[in-house]
């Protein structure tokens, strides 16, 4: 859903990391590694952040540090966006690990209001079927039924390996995210 509404990963990275440590500073280093991000695409959108009068910038110790500025006049919208976002991620991805052994959780489809002719759910790894069900009828609040495929590890190893176009076109777009991943 964030992707639609901000184009830039990196962007998105770096507002939720900001947003959700609204009292924090950091600088352009220790995002990149913190972010796993590339140097220039950081400094790049920190600069537009910082155009927008989302953040600020303090020079420290002969490093640049930035941080929120909680003057900004959409700072309550964007965070409560950050906040609603992440929360509702981390609510079924901690869900659905205490269901079972989760060694793989990925999200597409509906829950990234994208339309997708596959799933919206992938989970890899061993879980209680009836627990489930009951989770997805009871506790999941979604706009339609949700198409999820729950498999093994060593099928999805396996379907992995012969570049089964079902697993790659889950595991590369950039846009589903893997909420989940302790696939050996």
């Amino acid at each position: 859903m964030l992707k639609r509404l901000f184009t830039s990963n990196t962007r998105i990275k770096l507002l939720t990391v900001f947003l959700m440590n609204i009292d924090e500073e950091y600088f352009i280093r220790e995002l990149t590694r913190k972010l796993d991000e590339q140097i220039n695409s950081v400094r790049r959108e920190l600069e537009n952040l910082k155009k927008m009068g989302l953040l600020k910038a303090r020079a420290k110790n002969r490093k640049k540090y930035y941080h929120v500025n909680k003057n900004f006049i959409f700072l309550d919208e964007l965070r409560g966006i950050i906040i609603k976002a992440v929360s509702s991620q981390d609510k079924i991805t901690k869900d659905i690990a205490k269901m079972g052994d989760v060694k793989l959780l990925a999200l597409s489809g509906q829950f990234l209001n994208k339309e997708t002719e596959t799933v919206d759910m992938l989970i890899v790894g061993s879980l209680d079927k009836e627990r489930f069900a009951r989770y997805l009828s009871e506790d999941l609040r979604t706009k339609r039924s949700v198409k999820f495929t729950i498999m093994n590890e060593e099928d999805f190893k396996y379907r992995k390996e012969c570049n089964d176009k079902f697993i790659a076109e889950i595991i590369s777009d950039p846009e589903n995210q893997i909420l989940i991943d302790k696939v050996t």
